[in-house]
């Protein structure tokens, strides 16, 4: 099937569901961190606790490398 379709095109789906993708795991790594921990992520950000947005920020850049790693050498 791949060989039908222009690899531009190919590459623009890659990049769309992999872009989806790490969003959604983006979303559901927050909410399973949430239960986890003993307090309310959004209270605290409303508050202004600089250490939980770092925290929420940490997690978002290492699900974004990783899933990136896997879409970028799915490619090859």
């Amino acid at each position: 099937m791949t060989d039908t379709l222009d690899p531009l095109v190919l590459n623009v789906l890659y990049a769309f569901f992999g872009g989806v993708l790490t969003l959604s795991f983006m979303w559901l790594g927050c909410r399973v961190f949430s239960h986890l921990v003993s307090f309310s992520i959004p209270a605290k950000l409303a508050e202004g606790n600089v250490a939980v947005g770092l925290m929420i920020m940490g997690m978002f850049i290492g699900i974004g490398f990783a899933m990136g790693l896997v879409i970028g050498l799915g490619l090859n």
